[in-house]
């Protein structure tokens, strides 16, 4: 038997253009994967929570209404307050306004109505603003 070596020359340059054209050929394909790839934001199965906006509900204490007014981002909630909060109300209920601060300083950093520690001076009192709250997120929740 009797073989034959052979022999292949290649030049640097023909190696050098495979590499590139592979490379590119490589950011080709993932470019057009992550083009057309769906966007989860686009579809809805996004972490949206909430439709952006202003939401209120109502408290009524004493014959007297009270609006909590809820404003919300896509995914937080960013400002909780009484929106008609006048100085009678405040002179006849004079632990409201740090409830309802203390309430909403909890919900800031938990992003949840759950697990909130109401203040023994006034629970009760505590628990309404929390159920209104709640009304006004139910109100902001999105639809999907």
């Amino acid at each position: 038997m009797h073989s034959k070596t052979k022999i292949i020359v290649l030049h640097m340059k023909e190696i050098i253009y495979t590499a590139v054209f592979v490379a590119l050929a490589i950011v080709l394909i993932l470019l057009l994967i992550f083009m057309f790839l769906p966007d989860s934001k686009k579809t809805g199965n996004s972490t949206q929570k909430y439709v952006p906006g202003i939401y209120t509900s109502d408290i009524t204490l004493n014959n007297t209404a009270l609006e909590v007014e809820v404003t919300v981002d896509e995914s937080r909630i960013n400002s909780i307050r009484f929106s008609n909060l006048d100085e009678s109300i405040t002179t006849m209920y004079p632990l409201i306004q740090p409830a309802i601060e203390d309430i909403a300083e909890q919900i800031y950093d938990t992003q949840s109505l759950e697990n909130i520690t109401y203040s023994s001076d006034n629970p009760y009192t505590s628990q309404i603003i929390v159920n209104a709250i709640g009304e006004a997120l139910k109100k902001a929740t999105a639809n999907e």
